[in-house]
């Protein structure tokens, strides 16, 4: 644990412990029931996750969209990873957000996380 790290610093706010990961509620939701996952071990890049932790995010994953399911009313969620400055990471501490969804949240939700880019190579067809 890093003091100056803000996610090391939210351990005791966790809602969810495995062996290796912290399930903690984001402190600036785009929805009711956004999450976020981080490894106990402090990394700042994905890549650097053991094959076990790995294993361990599989199940904790499994675990938070069961949870964000039943407590939420998700009908859906997005999973998402911002790694690295360009990619708009702010916390130098991997983490992963479970962004829970609900039928009618946006107009039209087809191309999912395609849409957060403007001027994507290739349009997604909408129909």
């Amino acid at each position: 644990m890093y003091n100056d790290c803000l996610l090391c610093r939210k351990i005791s706010q966790k809602i969810f412990a495995s062996e290796s990961f912290f399930v903690v509620l984001d402190d600036f939701p785009v929805r009711q029931g956004h999450l976020l996952i981080f490894p106990i071990r402090h990394i700042e890049d994905l890549t650097l996750l053991t094959r076990a932790e790995f294993c361990d995010l599989r199940i904790v994953l499994q675990k938070m969209t069961t949870y964000i399911t039943k407590t939420f009313q998700a009908d859906g969620y997005n999973i998402g990873i911002n790694m690295g400055k360009a990619a708009g990471q702010t916390v130098a501490h991997v983490h992963i957000h479970l962004i829970s969804r609900r039928d009618g949240d946006v107009v039209d939700p087809r191309g999912g996380i395609r849409k957060f880019l403007p001027n994507p190579l290739t349009e997604y067809p909408l129909s």
